[in-house]
């Protein structure tokens, strides 16, 4: 079985928009749920890119990697 990373995939490859309604409806779902903390080791470099975007989108990077994450686990439900 080939190894594929989301990186290298066409579709991550064009420049993206977030949805601001998506994300506030997101963070105001979120808000009073309960969280509980996990650790992703990530590499300065992808830290770096993640404060960038975030902050072009005028969000926190935390938010920006939550959404990302609630992004990918909808795309995968849908395909499946």
């Amino acid at each position: 079985m080939r190894k594929s990373y989301a990186k290298s995939r066409k579709e991550y490859a064009a420049p993206f928009e977030l949805e601001a309604d998506k994300i506030l409806a997101a963070m105001k779902r979120f808000k009073n749920s309960p969280k509980k903390p996990t650790s992703v080791a990530l590499d300065e470099l992808t830290i770096k890119e993640l404060k960038a975007v975030a902050e072009q989108q005028g969000i926190p990077y935390q938010v920006l990697i939550r959404v990302f994450i609630l992004d990918g686990l909808n795309r995968i439900k849908k395909a499946a």
